[in-house]
């Protein structure tokens, strides 16, 4: 019954729009309003149903066919359904949408599937910070403080020297077998 009602329903839509269509081809111009703005809906609906992960182009969608049925009403035949008409435009500009869709997805990452790469920058500076601090703990004083000073705040080996209270030659030392410990306890570690 529900079958036999919708059957009804679409052709009586058929039916009012096709004489809406047919009066602005014979220049009411006020008829012709009426039937783009009562076509905007079903056309809406229609999209809707394919355009469900791209619900934002919905619109720009039914305006382009509005205006392709517009410039294309001069083709329509009169003894063919308006609604096979239509719909067959709105598949044309379905499928452009699709490819055009298509060849920027192809060009584009989607960032979806970019948020974990944009994400892990900004954890990767205090994890690292957080290793190098517990391996630097690790280290005797006349290591650890050459390499913090020359190495990570980039003060020079005399600099340091007055800082610490080591000799130059001694901040050297300290860096070079701080250094080299360091490199030890990563190899240990892994």
């Amino acid at each position: 019954m529900k079958r036999t009602t919708d059957i009804t329903a679409a052709q009586a839509r058929e039916s009012h729009l096709r004489a809406l269509f047919l009066l602005g081809l014979a220049g009411d111009s006020a008829a012709y309003r009426q039937f783009l703005s009562e076509l905007g809906p079903h056309l809406r609906g229609f999209l809707r149903r394919r355009l469900y992960d791209h619900a934002a182009d919905v619109e720009d969608l039914v305006q382009e066919i509005l205006l392709a049925v517009h410039n294309a009403r001069h083709t329509y035949r009169v003894e063919e359904p308006l609604t096979a008409w239509i719909h067959a435009i709105a598949r044309y500009k379905l499928t452009d949408y699709f490819r055009a869709r298509s060849r920027h997805d192809a060009l584009n990452d989607p960032l979806d599937d970019a948020s974990e790469l944009l994400a892990a920058p900004d954890l990767e500076p205090a994890q690292a910070q957080r290793d190098v601090a517990k391996l630097l703990e690790q280290l005797p004083d006349r290591q650890r403080l050459p390499i913090v000073h020359v190495k990570l705040e980039g003060l020079s080996v005399t600099e340091t020297a007055k800082l610490t209270g080591l000799s130059e030659s001694a901040v050297k030392i300290g860096v070079h077998r701080g250094l080299k410990a360091l490199a030890a306890k990563i190899r240990g570690a892994q």
